[in-house]
């Protein structure tokens, strides 16, 4: 899971996420190869917010465990 401010590349997605739920975050720009960044990270388990291209969403944890990133340092 990302931290606030931490920038990651996607690198893919778990086998176990649900084939709708991947072509909506797909749709969003979530999708391998893209740039994410975490601008808000709520406690008490509210969603975590991405941005990723010009759009910021959130994911909730079950969902956003299954994209698999590799850290960008800065």
């Amino acid at each position: 899971m990302l931290k606030r401010d931490e920038l990651c590349q996607i690198v893919g997605f778990d086998s176990q996420l649900d084939s709708a739920i991947k072509a909506r975050i797909d749709e969003l720009g979530f999708r391998t190869g893209a740039n994410i960044l975490c601008t808000q990270a709520p406690r008490l388990g509210a969603p975590k917010l991405y941005r990723v291209g010009n759009a910021v969403y959130s994911l909730e944890k079950p969902v956003a465990l299954m994209v698999q990133i590799q850290r960008i340092e800065s």
